[in-house]
């Protein structure tokens, strides 16, 4: 027996019958402080409110639905996933309500709170490296195309390539926006990751608006999808990486790159610090998609009139990020701003310009190439080689290497065979204290970075003595 006397009822007293009635319907709240001076109404659409935590929820019903009704899903079955974590958490609540085992495969940079999220719902986490090729077999979807055809019943939701992902958001996401705006939206932003959410609001505003809706997708600057080279960023769920061993560029099927109007490409550091105003000056504790979702639509808004009215997707909470983004250790050491300020002096004002320029050795050097390179170097960084050269990210790093580590090496053999472990960060905002710290034992060279770029190198002698501490071991 069902306590509301017809199944509409639900709309109107928030009544459900299971978990996955609940998703979708999420409000927009409008941004009312860090809009200070824009003409622009600007809401952020709360898409954290779906019962997973993430805009995700809505991806993972529709295609668990289609996979029911095409057979490809069948009692008892297992739902397998490649995830950046959020669309993981969404099938495994919907796969979980209905009687599914989850097998959920996770890149390595993925937060700890997706990865217990995940396991707090039963599913079952493997964690594989996250800086592999698109051939590579360890790389995130080959992991979880081969769990899917070796388990019994094994089904893979394939988020990327799955016409139900788009197709949820053409149905639930964009009729929602445009019902809640009374059709006044003019534009819409959304990151760009998978594609499926940009894509199908997207597509149902500018067919309802007769093309009067402007669609802005939010990217990282080095993505691919906006004309990056493809480089890691820090931002996690949003965005195209291009290993440079990668063979072919294969973009998701889910993203329809013609629906967007226009591409804003937005800096680690520029998202990040709207993270940080948002749960700050209005009460949002939001994730870091939606950071680069935000900080897109603020400058869209910043062009506009009071006529204007902005709709930013906002995919996940900050309760997801707490070790990360809002966590100091973890923005100080990459340099970027922290959230609570750092006691004492920083890294960047001890320095005052006594760090070295950053050399490294590219991954694809020779064993001799490394040792012409190291003839007056302690040690070096060695860092994933691009074919555009551009400014070196501590992300990947992939080692060290010194003439110890090359001993009886031949000239010919490859660098990265031969790699110590990667050298110690200090970021420019971290408090010096923090840094020696966590430096330890170390000797010799450290990477110092900035907004999560390596800017150079120094001694940790300078930074030892700086800090009142003897290089050799005394105080």
């Amino acid at each position: 027996m069902t306590i509301l006397d017809h199944p509409a009822d639900s709309a109107v007293f928030g009544v459900y019958d299971s978990i996955a009635d609940a998703v979708g319907n999420t409000p927009l709240v409008r941004l009312n402080r860090v809009t200070e001076g824009v003409a622009a109404a600007v809401y952020a659409k709360l898409e954290f409110l779906n019962p997973g935590g993430s805009v995700k929820d809505r991806a993972a019903l529709a295609m668990i639905r289609a996979a029911e009704e095409s057979g490809d899903l069948a009692p008892g079955g297992t739902v397998v996933e490649g995830t950046s974590g959020n669309t993981g958490v969404g099938l495994t609540v919907i796969a979980t309500a209905r009687g599914y085992r989850s097998i959920v495969v996770v890149p390595d940079k993925t937060s700890t709170e997706k990865i217990a999220l995940l396991r707090a719902h039963g599913a079952t986490v493997h964690v594989t490296p996250g800086g592999r090729p698109s051939h590579h077999p360890e790389f995130v979807r080959n992991v979880a195309t081969r769990l899917a055809s070796e388990i019994p019943g094994g089904w893979l939701a394939g988020q990327y390539d799955n016409p139900a992902n788009p197709g949820a958001h053409r149905t639930t996401t964009g009729p929602e926006i445009w019902r809640q705006t009374r059709g006044r939206v003019t534009h819409f932003v959304a990151g760009i990751g998978t594609g499926g959410t940009i894509t199908g609001t997207g597509e149902f505003l500018s067919e309802v608006s007769g093309g009067a809706v402007t669609v802005v997708g939010a990217d990282p600057v080095t993505s691919v999808y906006g004309g990056g080279d493809g480089r890691a960023w820090y931002i996690e769920s949003v965005g195209h990486f291009l290993h440079p061993q990668t063979e072919v560029d294969e973009w998701p099927d889910s993203y329809h790159p013609g629906v967007v109007d226009r591409l804003e490409r937005i800096p680690d550091v520029e998202a990040v610090t709207v993270l940080h105003r948002l749960a700050r000056e209005e009460g949002l504790l939001v994730g870091g998609s939606a950071g680069t979702a935000v900080a897109a639509a603020l400058r869209v808004a910043r062009t506009l009139g009071p006529d204007d009215v902005v709709v930013v997707i906002v995919p996940d909470s900050g309760r997801a990020y707490l070790s990360k983004y809002f966590d100091d250790e973890w923005l100080g050491r990459l340099g970027f701003p922290l959230y609570h300020g750092a006691p004492g002096p920083t890294v960047a004002e001890t320095l005052r310009g006594r760090g070295l320029a950053p050399r490294t050795v590219p991954s694809t050097a020779t064993v001799a190439q490394a040792r012409d390179v190291l003839a007056d170097a302690a040690a070096l960084p060695v860092v994933l080689a691009r074919p555009v050269a551009g400014p070196t990210v501590v992300a990947e790093v992939l080692g060290s290497v010194s003439a110890a580590a090359l001993d009886g090496a031949a000239d010919g053999d490859p660098v990265d065979a031969h790699l110590d472990a990667p050298l110690p960060v200090v970021g420019v905002t971290e408090a010096l204290a923090a840094a020696t710290r966590r430096i330890g034992d170390h000797r010799g060279p450290v990477v110092v970075a900035r907004d999560g770029r390596a800017v150079g190198l120094v001694d940790t002698g300078i930074l030892l003595t700086s800090s009142g501490t003897d290089p050799r071991g005394g105080s």
